[in-house]
């Protein structure tokens, strides 16, 4: 008896924990943005009715990226965030890209027809949008 509630605990824990995953994916593809800047793993989330979204992982999640013909690393905090608005996510923190020997804060992602501009300290780079189509897995 004690197995068989052990499994229905086990299972109800996943079934929460796909749907936080897939309503926060929701957030950004609602907000026009896509789904792949937020990596695998969402445990939790909370929306602000003023935008502003908090996101939690089960841990620090690294992974690399290769955007127009760079290779980045991706540093997301168990604990990320931003504003989320109509194209463009403001106020990001949480959230650091590996610049040669230097790790630089993200802080703002908007997008403007097929393009994302990212928003690092003083620098903007731009990619496409299908660069985004699937979220990264942490490693």
């Amino acid at each position: 008896m004690a197995k068989q509630h052990f499994l229905l605990l086990a299972l109800v824990a996943s079934i929460h924990h796909i749907a936080f995953a897939a309503a926060t994916y929701d957030i950004l593809e609602k907000n026009n943005l896509p789904r792949g800047l937020l990596p695998q793993g969402v445990r939790s989330y909370v929306l602000n009715p003023d935008g502003k979204l908090e996101v939690t992982l089960p841990g620090e999640c690294n992974f690399f990226v290769t955007l127009g013909g760079q290779k980045y690393k991706l540093q997301f905090a168990s604990t990320f965030g931003g504003v989320v608005h109509a194209g463009s996510i403001t106020e990001v923190y949480g959230v650091d890209v590996q610049v040669k020997y230097a790790w630089l804060g993200f802080s703002q992602v908007d997008r403007a027809g097929d393009q994302l501009t990212f928003h690092v300290q003083k620098f903007t780079q731009s990619f496409p949008v299908s660069g985004f189509a699937v979220s990264p897995s942490c490693t």
